[in-house]
């Protein structure tokens, strides 16, 4: 390695020392109990919620995979805009009833309150499963973008595995560690470095390549003006009709289809509908379903990034490496750049911690103990969320270093099963005459049509196979329901408590 890239490797370095000492501080700050591992005691005050929720989104698919999206694909890449706007709507009230079951049986993942309303194992199994298979492609998104950053900024010095496993163990220990408050205490420290370099580098860039921002897209109009088209409009070689193109990604029915999908599923995540169970008071989770939106502004200068380098004369080994390969391509401060690593670690790590936390808990917590029926003591269950924690790690780096496809790819992968919990979450807190059956019903025709449309056994015709799936899933759960009915079965004191305000307890 050259000097300055020996002064970025250290900035990286020190950057990860600071996380450990950050992620490792509030060890011992919440019960030797797996209440306050998984749920560090319900205490978790305003500003840790909005960063720790905030970071699902600002993850290494925001850092790496946004501005490659936009670099390859142009407007295209906005999609992310309108569902992280719109995508905790639901949880407002969702979220509050949530708290409350939460707190009265002691809930610390959905399933388990599922489970509950409908006195079956099974339905908490089946949605463990749903779960895993989800995350598992999500925390590898995680790794592999921090496996790229050093590797690039390393000059090719640190390989991808290396990269990727250098900073997942750092993110192992203090996460085994302190558990759920040290994935809120890197969060935090984490979500506000992001946001500072996030505008730093969106705005510099295109004032670097082409003279600022306006100068930037008056280029892209003059030289690339497909870039700028929304999804499904004619082609500037082609007639201007506003009609649907083909059937795909790049249509206007996969484009909003895939955007409708991302907002219904977005509450869904298993990792952000937890923080109901974790928040201080229902007050502090409905601020913080408020103030989400306002993360969607720091994704606007990641966005500049990718249509910066479109022009770009140089071009990347591949689109996630759109960012990278322009710091390394520029006359750059070895400081400028080594900040830049550290910021798409952030980005990186405070997703993927809170990924690898949730897959672990909901592995022993919904298919171990509520889904198999095998007893664990507080203590006992601690530990063997921490024993699934490095299993999780580990499965997670194997799909990385296989999977060959790209980032976005990979996430998108990962939202038509989890959308699929948004009719069984709103029956469990909603609808007295949901019944297990329906919602078992629902999960297994919902899921198995949308892996039946991406595997291509059953044409989608364009349409995000996510969305096929949830409507099929809302047909099943409300049939079958309706028809295995039966007095007594409702859960009336749940809903009840679902239902009543904290001051009319």
């Amino acid at each position: 390695m050259s000097s300055d890239q020996i002064i970025v490797v250290s900035i990286a370095g020190l950057y990860l020392i600071a996380c450990l000492a950050v992620g490792m501080i509030p060890a011992k700050r919440s019960s030797d109990s797996a209440e306050g591992f998984v749920a560090g005691d319900r205490a978790m005050g305003g500003v840790m919620m909005y960063f720790i929720t905030g970071a699902t989104i600002f993850s290494a698919f925001a850092f790496l995979g946004m501005p490659g999206h936009a670099y390859s694909r142009g407007v295209f890449a906005c999609y992310v805009l309108g569902y992280g706007a719109l995508g905790f709507v639901p949880f407002y009230f969702l979220g509050p009833r949530a708290a409350r079951v939460g707190r009265r049986y002691g809930f610390v993942t959905q399933a388990e309150m599922v489970a509950h309303r409908f006195r079956s194992p099974r339905v908490a199994l089946l949605m463990a499963a749903i779960t895993v298979y989800a995350l598992v492609p999500y925390i590898a998104i995680q790794m592999r973008g921090a496996g790229l950053v050093l590797n690039a900024t390393s000059g090719g010095a640190i390989p991808n595995w290396a990269g990727s496993g250098l900073v997942y163990t750092v993110v192992l220990i203090y996460v085994l560690r302190s558990g759920v408050l040290g994935v809120g205490w890197t969060n935090t420290f984490q979500g506000i470095l992001m946001m500072v370099l996030a505008w730093i580098l969106g705005l510099y860039l295109p004032h670097a390549l082409h003279g600022g921002v306006r100068e930037m897209f008056d280029e892209l109009a003059a030289k690339n003006p497909d870039m700028l088209r929304a999804p499904g409009l004619a082609s500037a070689k082609e007639p201007a009709l506003h009609v649907i193109e083909r059937a795909g990604p790049g249509s206007w029915a996969g484009y909003t289809s895939g955007v409708l999908i991302s907002i219904l599923g977005f509450c869904c995540w298993p990792q952000l509908f937890m923080r109901a169970f974790s928040a201080k008071s229902e007050r502090v989770l409905r601020r913080t379903v408020v103030l989400y939106p306002t993360f969607q502004i720091f994704l606007v200068p990641i966005l500049l990034i990718g249509f910066a380098g479109i022009n770009f004369e140089k071009l990347p080994a591949k689109a996630d490496q759109v960012l990278p390969h322009l710091l390394m391509s520029l006359d750059l401060s070895p400081l400028i750049v080594g900040l830049f690593c550290a910021g798409a670690l952030a980005a990186s790590m405070s997703s993927g911690d809170a990924l690898v936390h949730t897959a672990a808990s909901v592995t022993v917590r919904d298919g171990y103990v509520t889904g198999l029926r095998r007893k664990l003591g507080p203590h006992d269950e601690r530990r063997w969320i921490r024993v699934m924690i490095v299993v999780v790690m580990l499965g997670s780096y194997a799909l990385e270093r296989t999977y060959q496809g790209d980032i976005v790819s990979l996430l998108l992968l990962a939202y038509g099963p989890i959308a699929q919990f948004l009719p069984v979450l709103v029956a469990t807190l909603y609808w007295r005459r949901a019944t297990a059956a329906g919602i078992g019903a629902g999960l297994v025709s919902g899921v198995g049509l949308s892996l039946l449309i991406k595997t291509g056994v059953i044409e989608g015709l364009g349409v995000h196979e996510g969305l096929w799936g949830l409507g099929l899933n809302v047909v099943a759960l409300v049939a079958v329901s309706l028809t295995t009915f039966r007095e007594g079965e409702e859960g009336e004191e749940f809903l009840r408590v679902a239902s009543t305000e904290p001051s009319e307890a």
